[in-house]
């Protein structure tokens, strides 16, 4: 099975290569690639001890930036190496001062790890939730370099629970220590004859508390909020904004509105700005205006939604009509109510959330101008909301703790 993956690997690469040249994503997916292994020649060298912390984009990055940071103070001797698998993640923190290196993660080829792991000799390998890459954990336990992965979450439909699952089971199994959100997860690994687990909880309910203490002004949102009621829509698709502006454009609510598309494409900016009829603003317009003259200001750019959400009354998070819900644990963090649409089994945070009502969910633009509705006009119901949701941040704090007393015990 190893010989087959190898093949098909190679054949993906392949393919992917060709695809580059149509889709600008893929394009930056590959050309990316081909320059990590300068770039570890150039940041990392035979002498240095380095930690590799591998995640597969912006919210895996997320994820592990607790641990990043606690290993750059407990470890200042050591190079930090951060690796991505997609562009999404790599394009936007390529230039993190929390690592000293950041790179694409190269195919998982034989060839390509056999190379990887020469250049970069790593004392400890990191892998953050769901990344699992067989060749890559072969060699690493080859090596006999400590491999861990951290904020794991299993289910019974993956395919290490199937009977042809083998293959991937044994890839899972090369990691020395796993650590998982839940219960569940530990009793799967279990059933696959897979110990070395704790549960520790998600690293992201650290992440999210440590930025509520930060500095999150923003002098663009003290003009533009002013005194009001302030509602924020992060990450959005079409078909979030489909529901939200129809609400902006409809109701008679006296509110401030922020919304912060998931893809930052131009025309689609600007169709949405053409949709609104209230008085709109992009971001990267902003020059000399009275900001409080708007009612709505689109985001078109990337990085300032977390700070954005601390001036929230409310905030909504897309994905939960599109592909696939985004971080609710941000907005949730600052105590505000969170309104999402119907997709989001699958997010553990969310399913939880939901039924203890600190999120809540929507299936249409009536059930959106009720909630919204419910939230403004009545403000103890508005406050009782957003509490459970602070609360249940703080309650789920300590996983860094965790999985930071393993690490100092291998290193």
């Amino acid at each position: 099975m190893h010989f087959i993956y190898n093949i098909i690997s190679h054949i993906t690469w392949f393919f992917l290569t060709i695809l580059a040249l149509l889709n600008p994503k893929m394009k930056l997916f590959v050309k990316g690639r081909k320059q990590t292994f300068s770039i570890l020649k150039k940041e990392i060298n035979k002498g240095h001890d380095v930690i590799w912390v591998h995640v597969a984009s912006l919210g895996e990055f997320e994820q592990g930036l607790p641990i990043i940071d606690e290993l750059k103070l407990t470890y200042p001797s050591y190079k930090i190496l951060v690796t991505f698998f997609s562009p999404s993640g790599y394009e936007v923190k390529k230039n993190t001062p929390s690592a000293d290196a950041v790179t694409y993660l190269p195919m998982d080829t034989k060839t390509n790890v056999q190379h990887f792991l020469d250049l970069t000799q790593p004392k400890l390998a990191i892998f953050v939730k769901y990344e699992i890459w067989p060749n890559y954990l072969k060699e690493l336990n080859k090596g006999n370099i400590p491999t861990i992965l951290i904020s794991a979450i299993f289910r019974k439909n993956q395919i290490y629970f199937k009977p042809y699952g083998s293959f991937m089971k044994r890839a899972l199994g090369n990691f020395n220590y796993i650590f998982v959100q839940d219960k569940n997860s530990k009793k799967l690994l279990k059933s696959i004859n897979i110990i070395n687990v704790s549960v520790s909880g998600d690293t992201r309910f650290d992440r999210v508390s440590k930025i509520i203490k930060q500095d999150n002004s923003l002098n663009f949102m003290e003009q533009f909020k002013q005194n009001t009621t302030c509602f924020v829509a992060g990450s959005t698709w079409p078909e979030d904004e489909e529901i939200i502006v129809s609400y902006i454009n409809s109701t008679e609510n006296k509110l401030k509105y922020v919304l912060a598309p998931h893809k930052i494409n131009k025309d689609e900016i600007t169709s949405l700005k053409k949709s609104i009829n209230k008085n709109t603003l992009l971001y990267s317009e902003i020059t000399n205006q009275n900001l409080s003259d708007f009612d709505v200001l689109i985001i078109d750019t990337i990085g300032l939604l977390t700070k954005i959400y601390s001036y929230a009354s409310m905030a909504y998070v897309g994905g939960g009509f599109a592909t696939g819900l985004h971080n609710t644990l941000e907005p949730a963090a600052f105590g505000i109510p969170v309104i999402i649409g119907p997709k989001y089994k699958g997010f553990k945070e969310a399913e939880e959330l939901v039924i203890e009502k600190g999120i809540l969910t929507i299936a249409n633009k009536v059930e959106f101008q009720n909630t919204t509705n419910l939230l403004i006009e009545n403000p103890d119901f508005c406050s009782r909301t957003g509490e459970i949701n602070s609360k249940y941040v703080l309650k789920n704090k300590g996983a860094s703790t965790l999985i930071i007393e393993h690490i100092c015990s291998l290193l």
